[in-house]
Order: structure tokens, then C-alpha cells, then sequence
């Protein structure tokens, strides 16, 4: 008759070891309750998932744009009026006195403002366009930015080189400040993340 073996005697046959040749394995790591886990598509890397939040720099450039967009706006109908005004008054002295060299000088001068008054609409009206497209505006809308911020560069950069060379102290900070804004435009969309966000898949 056999006993079981005594597992404080030292003599005694030691308890086998489960599969004897074979490593024991963990047991492999399970999902939490309710969350299957999905395996990676076989032969293809994982996808990194969309960026949901517009990257900060690109914020503050499309920020600019808004404000820059309403800064032209006021300036498109200030020039207006002013040109208005300058119409009205070539017009009156026109009827009193006929036609004259000051005359003549009050319609090109009405005529220019009026032409300002009509590009800092355009601008302004693109400003907020580009703005406005920066939530689901692809590719196009980086690069029309890019050309945007270095047309408005070499504008600043023209305007401060007038200032350094005889202009006032207000139009020396005005450059500065169109300048950066500018630069502003154009490294927000030629960084990484401007990148990645204009060119992120849409569904």
C-alpha cells in the first residue's frame, strides 16, 4: 500500500515539475472587461490617429488674420469716406468757380483714396477668407498664406527701410509690427505641425 509522499522528508522523491522539458509560459495578458483588443493590421505599421486641435502657432497665425482682416476693413472705409469727403468738396468748389488746378488736384487725390479704399478691401476680405478656411481649408489655403505673408513682408521690409532712411518713429514701429506679423504667417505654415494640419485626412 502506497502513502502519499511526506513533504517534510528530505529522503522523500521530490514533487515533479509541471511539463517537465518545457518552460512554463505566463499566461498571455488579457483585454479589461467590455474593451476588446484589437491587433495590429498584419504587414502594415500602426497609423498614427488625425490631429483633432489645431496647433498653436497655427492659431495665433489665424488669429492675426482676423485681426489684421479688421484693421483693413476699418481702413477701407475710412479711406472711402475721406475720399468722399474730397469728392464732394472738388465738386462744390467745381460750381462756384469752374474748373481749376485745384480742382483738378481734388478729383486725383478723391480718385486715389478711392482706390486705396477699394485694395484694403480686397486684402481685408482675403484676411478673413484665409482665416476663416484655416478649420477645413486644405493644401491651397497653406500655401495662398505663405504667398500672402511674403507679399506682405516685402512690403513691411520697403516701408522700414523708408523709415530708417527718413521716416517718422510711428511709421518705423508700424513696419516692425507689419514685418513680424508677416513672418508670423509664414512660419506657422511652413513648420511641421502647419504642415500636418492642412494636410490631414478629412472624413
Amino acid at each position: 500500500m502506497s502513502y502519499p509522499p511526506d513533504p517534510n522528508n528530505p529522503y522523500g522523491q521530490p514533487p515533479a515539475a509541471p511539463g517537465y522539458g518545457y518552460p512554463q509560459q505566463a499566461p498571455p495578458p488579457q483585454a479589461a472587461y467590455g474593451y476588446p483588443q484589437a491587433a495590429p493590421a498584419y504587414g502594415y505599421p500602426p497609423v498614427a490617429a488625425p490631429q483633432l486641435s489645431m496647433p498653436g502657432l497655427v492659431t495665433t497665425a489665424r488669429v492675426l488674420l482676423f485681426i489684421v482682416g479688421g484693421v483693413q476693413t476699418l481702413l477701407a472705409i475710412l479711406y472711402m469716406v475721406i475720399g468722399a469727403a474730397a469728392k464732394d468738396v472738388t465738386n462744390s468748389s467745381r460750381s462756384m468757380s469752374g474748373d481749376n488746378p485745384f480742382t483738378a488736384l481734388g478729383d486725383a487725390a478723391a480718385g486715389v483714396l478711392i482706390v486705396v479704399a477699394v485694395l484694403f478691401g480686397l486684402f481685408a476680405a482675403l484676411s478673413i477668407t484665409l482665416g476663416a478656411k484655416f478649420g477645413k481649408g486644405g493644401n491651397a489655403v497653406r500655401v495662398t498664406t505663405i504667398v500672402y505673408g511674403s507679399l506682405g513682408a516685402l512690403v513691411g521690409l520697403l516701408i522700414l527701410l523708408g523709415a530708417i532712411s527718413g521716416g517718422t518713429a510711428v511709421g518705423l514701429v508700424m513696419a516692425l509690427l507689419w514685418l513680424s506679423i508677416s513672418i508670423i504667417w509664414i512660419t506657422a505654415m511652413c513648420v511641421q505641425d502647419g504642415v500636418n494640419w492642412f494636410n490631414r485626412p478629412r472624413y
